[in-house]
């Protein structure tokens, strides 16, 4: 069997298995960050995300935004648990005829945005390959007591997103604005259960909170907020790279969350019993059954 018969989740729950982690480790593979014990009031928190040229951008993509986009997608996952993002390595990988203008230029965008949420370069790697790769780590902080993992949801809680979704081909890919704001100020005023970034799109990544969590969801078409760029609802349930928050509160906390009427919070369905799976309720409330799919490497 090949990596496109088991796929890329299947993969990774094949290393998850073998994966052996000592009593530091709090939480390991199967979530956006790994998050480790570290003092009496915080966990570290580690991520690490690669991006490659003809997978995650062409060789006639601004060079900036590609540096932009490689720390980017990782200070969404640090987003995605609540966190803080403090310390960055930025592997690169690059042809040898590569102009130095243009590896210059993904060096700023990686810098620009590092500056912007007080982040540390402390260092890497560079080595030749066949086309652009870039492999950032980057190492976080969470207070205990606001971590949110993608496992905590439960039957009765209202479903969240931030933001718009779909159309993120257009440019959002390259562009958006990792929600450390948001994520902030969801867990110092609410009681979130869980939590994930749409990296592969909605109906997968709910899907991930469902698996990781043991539940079911109904979300409703009505409510799902469909970017302008998007060229129809598929891409808001399925095309991905919208790096918005995607995220779980109880029935009261999640009523008072909706009372403040704070537009970039839009509540888009419910978390149910795990025998209904993934359910979606259409505009003539037809009901229809979901795979949870979305963007896949193999």
């Amino acid at each position: 069997m090949n990596l496109g018969g088991i796929g890329e989740f299947g993969f990774i729950e094949r290393i998850k298995r073998r994966a052996r982690l000592d009593s530091s480790v709090v939480k390991g593979i199967g979530d956006d960050c790994a998050a480790i014990k570290f003092n009496k009031d915080n966990y570290l928190l580690f991520t690490c995300d690669m991006i490659v040229q003809d997978v995650d951008f062409t060789c006639r993509t601004d060079p900036y935004l590609i540096g932009r986009k490689a720390l980017a997608v990782c200070i969404s996952d640090i987003a995605a648990c609540a966190g803080s993002p403090k310390y960055a390595l930025v592997a690169l990988g690059l042809p040898k005829n590569t102009q130095l203008e243009f590896a210059d230029k993904i060096i700023e965008g990686i810098k620009a945005l590092a500056k912007k949420y007080h982040i540390n370069i402390v260092g890497g790697d560079i080595s030749r390959a066949p086309k652009v790769v870039i492999d950032v780590s980057l190492l976080g902080a969470v207070r205990k007591n606001h971590l949110v993992l993608r496992s905590g949801a439960k039957k009765g809680d209202i479903i969240f997103v931030s933001g718009s979704l779909g159309g993120s081909i257009k440019g959002k890919h390259l562009e958006f604005a990792p929600r450390i704001k948001e994520a902030k100020f969801l867990v110092r005023n609410f009681k979130v259960n869980s939590m994930i970034d749409i990296s592969d799109g909605l109906a997968a990544d709910l899907g991930h909170i469902l698996q990781e969590s043991k539940v079911g969801a109904v979300i409703y078409q009505r409510l799902i907020p469909v970017s302008k760029a998007s060229r129809n609802f598929d891409e808001a349930l399925y095309a991905g790279e919208d790096f918005e928050l995607l995220f779980t509160l109880s029935r009261p906390q999640g009523l008072r969350l909706m009372s403040k009427r704070i537009p970039i919070f839009r509540p888009i369905g419910e978390i149910v019993d795990k025998i209904y799976g993934l359910r979606l309720i259409d505009r003539n409330c037809k009901e229809k059954k979901l795979q949870p799919r979305g963007y896949k490497h193999f």
